[in-house]
């Protein structure tokens, strides 16, 4: 269904393909991560706020991943997500942009804003 909606979106305006980022926060942050990474010749960033895990499918390309974290989080916790999953990825091979900060299971806006600037695609 996503592959329909981005074909139908690709024929009615232009999409820059170096430009396709997918992200999402918590359970959203978990789906992004595995979307980006099992479509990452589509995907070339994936932002994660605060994910859980990294849903098991066949990985292809190197997206860029920017994921963050509060160090209180007691939705997710951090020791069992994201300290787990980024020295996981790193290894894999992906270049993962990590910021961990104080606070819960929230975004910060500058932490949201880091991740826009971390795109790069401002003209």
């Amino acid at each position: 269904m996503i592959n329909q909606a981005l074909e139908r979106i690709f024929h009615m305006v232009f999409v820059d393909p170096k430009r396709i980022a997918v992200g999402g926060f918590s359970d959203g942050a978990s789906y992004a991560l595995g979307l980006g990474l099992a479509n990452g010749d589509l995907f070339s960033r994936v932002i994660a706020f605060s994910p859980g895990f990294v849903p098991p499918a066949p990985r292809y390309g190197k997206p860029r991943l920017f994921v963050s974290h509060g160090d209180g989080d007691t939705v997710l916790p951090i020791d069992r997500t994201s300290r787990r999953l980024v020295p996981l990825l790193r290894a894999d091979g992906y270049d993962v942009t990590y910021r961990e900060f104080p606070g819960g299971h929230t975004v910060l806006t500058a932490i949201a804003r880091e991740a826009i600037s971390w795109l790069g695609w401002q003209t």
